[in-house]
């Protein structure tokens, strides 16, 4: 467990206090703007009961003040969501149980803590996964992409298959998915539904194609639609020239008629 305490705001005791926001951007460029926590929280369901959020702190009570832990990604299931909102935090011995799940995102002020010390802490803490991930390709983890799992109150190292030099895999048991480092960018990859969960930018890259597919398609119907009338207006045409054709024929024969001599 850590040992130096966060710097944090006098807060009651009911509550986590509140923690300076970090001083780097790593969650707002790998997590945030991909829009991974609605995409996970919508790919899970049960919003109520479940909680996937960034920054929240972590620890036994509330009324603690040392050794608290701020993963980047901190998802759990089955929870009492209205008191994790009420303590600003999760709160072990509230919950009755840790997270399923956390992930640190590496930074050059906390990547050398995230393999030691946090590591510890999150599995003091009982954390089934812990998984961390660096944009970098392991300039502060070593490697890209790592995970463990627990067991008997210790840590142990989820396998991570490199399928190219710029991918890399791990499953979560816990989640259900594959976590993936690729060219420096975290994915998510559902092996059961065998596709990528979206980014906001797959979703709009999602709603443009159906967007220019669904224009194409009123184009396609507007032209037969044009084609059906044109070929229309044609038989029209040829209908009303073939009756002034007929008309016309009839009328000479009609003058025909009244030029003939008529026999005595």
């Amino acid at each position: 467990m850590p040992t130096k305490p966060l710097a944090a705001l006098p807060t009651p005791l009911n509550s986590f206090p509140d923690y300076p926001p970090r001083d780097d951007m790593q969650n707002a460029i790998y997590l945030h703007s991909p829009g991974y926590l609605a995409v996970l929280i919508r790919h899970f369901g049960a919003p109520d009961t479940t909680i996937v959020i960034s920054e929240a702190p972590l620890g036994w009570t509330t009324s603690q003040r040392e050794g608290i832990l701020i993963p980047d990604l901190l998802i759990a299931f089955d929870i009492d969501r209205d008191a994790f909102l009420a303590q600003r935090g999760y709160a072990i011995e509230s919950q009755g149980k840790p997270p399923d799940f956390v992930l640190e995102v590496a930074s050059h002020t906390t990547g050398p803590r995230d393999d030691t010390d946090k590591r510890a802490g999150y599995a003091a803490y009982g954390v089934p996964e812990y998984w961390r991930f660096d944009p970098t390709g392991g300039a502060y983890h070593q490697v890209p992409l790592a995970g463990d799992y627990l067991l008997n109150s210790q840590y142990h190292r989820i396998p991570i298959t490199q399928r190219t030099p710029d991918r890399s895999q791990g499953h979560s048991g816990v989640l259900g998915l594959d976590l993936c480092w690729e060219q420096g960018r975290l994915r998510w990859y559902d092996p059961a539904a065998q596709r990528y969960l979206p980014t906001y930018d797959d979703e709009a890259e999602g709603r443009l194609a159906e967007r220019t597919a669904r224009l194409a398609a009123e184009s396609e119907r507007n032209a037969e639609r044009d084609a059906r009338l044109a070929a229309e207006s044609e038989r029209d045409a040829e209908r009303t020239a073939r009756l002034a054709a007929e008309e016309q024929l009839k009328r000479l024969r009609e003058q025909l008629d009244l030029d003939r001599p008529q026999s005595e």
